[in-house]
């Protein structure tokens, strides 16, 4: 399928666009290590993944808070105490950028998470890139979990376009992987913890070690 250029496009939270440094500082102010988080991030994932294959659902926070118990084995107050850390986060540096870029060619932005609602709102708004951005979307507002089809694609009827002209960005090899399955163009940036996109899933659409070079890389395709 010939891809064209995006009149949206929605970017992931967690990692992809806020530095989640915060949150492993709080694992550590509460007795465990901030080398615990990618074990945390990655469990609080898997758990949220296996409830949706098996029908059940719960919030990221939920989910969250339940996998720093099983990785660090801390009391539920402390658990609880580092998933508020969420609401600390900031930006990475080129966040910025690449958001400018895509506002400036007259392309919409919006933020797609199955985060807590008011994690995305905090983290732009502290570095002050709020204003850049049209909706800021979290799927618990339809209780699902990207990589869910459905996430994608009520974010597509909520921005009011069709699948093909949204693109999704993100760090994660498995969000880009739901958002290709839903009709969306995707893009991924190897210059978070995934270093190289796993190719047992195929390939995104476009790709780039920055935000800043993937969106140079969405605007590039040709107009529609």
């Amino acid at each position: 399928m010939t891809r064209t250029r995006p009149e949206v496009v929605a970017f992931d939270v967690n990692e992809t666009l806020l530095d989640l440094a915060p949150v492993g500082a709080a694992l550590t102010e509460q007795g465990s290590s901030a080398d615990a988080l990618p074990a945390v991030f990655s469990r609080t994932l898997l758990t949220g993944l296996a409830g949706s294959t098996a029908g059940t659902w719960f919030s990221f926070r939920a989910a969250f808070e339940s996998s720093v118990a099983q990785v660090t084995g801390l009391p539920g107050t402390a658990c609880s105490a580092v998933a508020d850390a969420f609401m600390e986060l900031s930006p990475h540096p080129d966040v910025e950028p690449a958001l400018r870029r895509l506002v400036g060619a007259g392309v919409r932005v919006v933020t797609l998470s199955h985060g807590a609602p008011g994690v995305a709102e905090a983290g732009l708004t502290r570095g002050g890139v709020a204003v850049l951005v049209e909706r800021m979307l979290t799927s618990e507002s339809i209780r699902a979990w990207k990589p869910a089809r459905e996430a994608y694609l009520w974010a597509v009827g909520v921005c009011g376009v069709a699948p093909e002209q949204m693109a999704l960005v993100a760090a994660q090899s498995w969000d880009v992987l739901g958002a290709r399955r839903a009709g969306l163009t995707t893009g991924f940036t190897s210059g978070r913890s995934e270093r190289v996109f796993a190719d047992v899933l195929g390939a995104p659409d476009v790709q780039g070690g920055t935000l800043v070079e993937v969106v140079d890389a969405l605007l590039a395709l040709p107009p529609r």
